[in-house]
Parts: C-alpha cells; sequence; structure tokens
C-alpha cells in the first residue's frame, strides 16, 4: 500500500505562494466536521481516525477546529466531563452539539455550521450516511470553500450490505450538491477502485491512515498454545462467525493448541449471538471475549497476541492491522482487506475469509517465525505508515486544493 497523493487527479501541483491563507502550515486554518468524535469509542474507528488526524495537523502546524455531535451510540450523550477532557486538548478546538435525533441529527451543529466555514481554510467532512454530510457539502459549496471528504470505507459495499439502493441515490446528491472543489480522500487502492467505479467523475486523493507507533514493547514470549486475537467492533461485516467456525476447524483437526481473544463492543444483540455461537462449537475454553479494550489495556492485549486475526469481508483500510504490526505481532488478514503486502514483507499472510481458508493460514503461520514476522510489521509501519507522515500528506493536499482555487481565480480575473 503506497500513498498516491501526490498523483491526485485535476489537481496543481502545489504552489504554497500562491495560495490565501496556506503561505506555510501553520496559517491552513482546517474545520473537521464529523458526526462522531473522541471519546465517543463505541462508533469504532471513525471517532479515532477523526481525533488522529485532527491531533496530528495541529502537531503539524495546521490551526483545527472540530464540529461535531456529543452521540455516543444509539440514545446516549457524552457526558460533560468527557466532553471537557477533549474540547481544548493537543491544541485543537471542538465543539460538541447537542443531538437530538438518531444518531447524529443536530439542529446545533446546522446552525454553528456557516460560522465555523467562514472560519475555515479548507473543510475535511467525515462519514458519509450521516446527518452533517449534505448540510455541510452545500454549505461549502455556497461558501466557496474546498472540501476534502473521508467516508471511512462507507462507500465500499459487501454481500451483507444494507439499503444499497438508497445509499446509491445518497451519493448522487452528495456529488450533484458539492462544489467542484472536493477531493474523496481514501486511504488504499482497492477503495480507490471501487469508489471510481461508481463515481467515475470524482476527483481521489489516495492517502493511508497513520498509526501511533509504540516507543517501546513487552511482548510476552509465545507458549505452548498459539494466541489469536481479534480486535475491532463486533459487526457482521467483521467475519466473526468464519474466524470461529476455523477455530472448530483446529480442534477437529487435532492441531494446532490455540486460545483466541475477542476485543471489542457492538450491539448487544450481536454480541450475544457471537456467545451463542462460540457455545454451539463448543469453544468455550478455548475463546474469550474481552469486551472494549483502549490504551495501555489494548497495548498489554497485543503484546500477549502472536497473531492478530483480521477475517473482514470488506474494510477500506484495516487499521487494526497497522495497529497489530506496529505492536509486533504477525497478521492473517483476509482478501476483503487491501493488506496483500503483508506476504511481500514478511509479516503475515493475505488470505480468503471462509472458514477453511483461515484454519489452513492459521495451521501454516503456526510453524514459521512469528516474532521474526511481527518485527519486520513493527519496522514498516514506523518507516510508511506514521500520523507524522500522513498529516504532512494531507496538508500537501489542502494546499494544492487551495493553490488551484487562486489560480482559477487569477485565471477568470484575467478574463475580465
Amino acid at each position: 500500500m503506497q500513498s498516491t497523493q501526490d498523483a491526485v487527479a485535476n489537481l496543481a501541483p502545489v504552489d504554497s505562494s500562491a495560495s490565501h491563507g496556506a503561505d506555510d502550515e501553520a496559517t491552513v486554518r482546517v474545520l473537521h466536521v464529523t458526526p462522531f468524535f473522541a471519546p465517543a469509542w463505541v462508533y469504532g474507528g471513525l471517532p479515532e481516525s477523526a481525533y488522529q488526524f485532527a491531533r496530528h495537523l495541529a502537531r503539524a502546524g495546521a490551526t483545527v477546529r472540530v464540529l461535531t455531535t456529543d452521540a455516543n451510540g444509539w440514545g446516549t450523550r457524552l457526558d460533560a466531563a468527557a466532553m471537557r477532557s477533549y474540547a481544548h486538548r493537543d491544541n485543537i478546538e471542538v465543539r460538541y452539539c447537542g443531538r437530538v435525533a438518531r444518531q447524529s441529527v443536530s439542529l446545533e451543529l446546522l446552525g454553528a455550521l456557516a460560522e465555523s466555514m467562514r472560519w475555515a481554510d479548507v473543510i475535511h467532512l467525515h462519514a458519509a450516511y450521516s446527518f452533517p454530510t449534505i448540510p455541510t457539502l452545500l454549505a461549502a459549496r455556497l461558501l466557496e470553500r474546498p472540501v476534502v471528504w473521508t467516508p471511512h470505507g462507507a462507500l465500499q459495499r459487501w454481500s451483507g450490505s444494507r439499503r444499497v439502493g438508497l445509499k446509491s441515490l445518497w451519493e448522487k446528491l452528495c456529488i450533484a450538491i458539492a462544489s467542484r472543489e472536493l477531493v474523496i480522500h481514501l486511504t488504499s487502492e482497492d477503495e480507490v477502485a471501487e469508489t471510481r467505479a461508481r463515481l467515475p467523475r470524482a476527483t481521489i486523493g489516495m492517502i493511508p491512515n497513520g498509526i501511533e507507533i509504540p516507543p517501546s514493547l513487552n511482548r510476552k514470549p509465545r507458549g505452548e498454545r498459539l494466541r489469536l486475537g481479534f480486535v475491532g467492533r463486533l459487526d457482521p461485516k467483521k467475519g466473526i462467525e468464519n474466524l470461529l467456525a476455523a477455530c472448530r476447524i483446529l480442534k477437529e483437526r487435532g492441531g494446532p493448541a490455540f486460545s483466541l481473544a475477542i476485543a471489542g463492543a457492538g450491539s448487544s444483540d450481536y454480541e450475544a449471538q457471537i456467545r451463542r455461537e462460540i457455545d454451539k462449537l463448543a469453544l468455550g475454553t478455548d475463546v474469550t471475549m474481552l469486551g472494549d479494550v483502549r490504551g495501555e489495556a489494548k497495548q498489554r492485549m497485543f503484546e500477549q497476541t502472536d497473531i492478530v486475526v483480521v477475517p473482514s469481508f470488506t474494510e477500506n483500510f484495516a487499521i487494526v492491522i497497522a495497529e497489530a504490526l506496529a505492536h509486533g505481532c504477525a497478521v492473517i488478514a483476509s482478501t476483503g482487506t487491501p493488506w496483500k503486502e503483508v506476504e511481500r514483507k514478511g509479516c503475515g499472510l493475505w488470505v480468503a475469509n471462509d472458514p477453511l481458508s483461515i484454519a489452513d493460514a492459521i495451521s501454516k503461520i503456526d510453524s514459521m517465525p512469528i516474532a521474526e514476522m511481527g518485527e519486520r510489521g513493527r519496522r514498516w509501519m514506523a518507516a510508511d505508515f506514521s500520523w507524522d507522515k500522513c498529516a504532512s500528506e494531507m496538508i500537501a493536499l489542502y494546499k494544492s486544493m487551495l493553490a488551484q482555487r487562486t489560480d482559477r481565480r487569477l485565471a477568470a480575473a484575467h478574463q475580465m
């Protein structure tokens, strides 16, 4: 996976001296609009990614504000203390607007949108099928602000995708109302190919997500059992049932001996479904559900895991693979993820996400030099996927858009 930000379609080369508000990184004012933000971790990777983008852009010199809601799951809001802890953290300013309906409907956010946009040079929109999306695209067009739109994988499809027709109509409406100063930010070549097939006229920029690289690790040596781990939101598209079925196949074959820790949270109904599946397959002594794991507890889990298995049906980036590699774990990634490179880099396997293929991969990797594979993956993440590198590439994209806007205005003035 390589960044192709410098080859974004139809974007002029960066000329920072020609761009208002972009003569250096410190003067680029960026407004992030997102339905959910830290610490609304119940929504999985989106609030984490939006938060990391914001804090690292600020660290790179941009001036960053965030406009979001106080949503923290169905019927739940972030409490005041949680919002205060992030409202002025890491040199970013966050405004949490009260949600009044569904996941992200907020009249307060609508009221604040125009004023916030007038302050900004660039708008960075997160998510796709959420309440802020259409108002943000429309307001940016009316106020003549360039937009970087990060859908976080929402534009991709898999066999279990719901309301595909309605989503397609939503996408067409978004493109119709957006100005030509719109770049869709995607994170992998697979996501680019799928999005371009459905939105052929869209301007696309590819910049992989970043990853925090722990400065030091205290990895626990492997024992008699191969320690497998799953980390992520519990959702049908993650393929957890296939992983459990693969574990049952391993038991029936008589090896290798393993344990599986599942870290993550989802709806109560789906969590109950997974627990029933574990019981049905007689895996109760082999599989542990840890619930949501974050911070130091998450690092400890990685340090006590040999192989992280990601059996998803589809992922735009699958940041958990990068996290696992950064923590020195080898990985087994499904072909539904864009991580074919793990095999070439010698730090994992990339296989079909059916139970037999996953079981075969676990058996194969059991005899491989897992610790060395993890070290290779950690070095790869540090070289190519640091958040500092990601933030630098995103600022370059912002400045390129602003430079192109200035060029258009100068050309229009010459024609008058």
